[in-house]
């Protein structure tokens, strides 16, 4: 029972250091896209700060990249876990929310918006567009991965909880 209990407690550490790694590298692949083109006369640059949801993503995963450093640290035994389920769940739809923008966004950008008379951008800054898409494909791994996180902190809050015995 007790290697049953090993087991859970690195499974969890290596979730935990793989959201880490996943929000740091979506991070650092959104900060770093840019790309200027030329169309017909005009010059253009694509640069992740000139969208606001673009920096929001950028903003987001960094504040979870933060909380995912230092929960690193925390002890096991420590009764800061049962604190951990409730930022998971804030963090999580942090993430959620902040990969919902910049997919919006990037689908303007791939396909534009007949509607709105939006051209599409991706064929005069494909690097920025690939670059974009690699992010926003980490940022999911990432939602992913703290989905996990989430359930299995909710687990171990409740398990306790549910099982005590009489």
């Amino acid at each position: 029972m007790e290697s049953i209990a090993k087991a859970r407690k690195i499974c969890h550490l290596l979730l935990r250091f793989l959201a880490f790694g996943a929000t740091l590298s979506a991070v650092i692949v959104m900060a770093t896209s840019h790309e200027k083109a030329s169309v017909l006369v005009f010059q253009v640059e694509a640069k992740y700060s000139h969208t606001p949801a673009f920096k929001y993503f950028v903003i987001a995963n960094s504040v979870v990249t933060v909380y995912g450093f230092l929960i690193l640290f925390l002890p096991p035994e420590s009764l800061l876990w049962r604190f951990a389920a409730a930022t998971d769940m804030v963090f999580t739809m942090l993430l959620v929310s902040s990969i919902s923008a910049a997919l919006a966004i990037a689908q303007v950008g791939k396909k534009g918006n007949s509607h709105a008379a939006w051209l599409p951008i991706c064929n005069s800054v494909p690097k920025f567009c690939n670059q974009v898409t690699g992010a926003l494909v980490v940022g999911a791994i990432a939602v992913i991965i703290y989905m996990l996180l989430l359930l299995n902190s909710i687990h171990r809050v409740l398990d306790p909880l549910i099982f005590r015995k009489c």
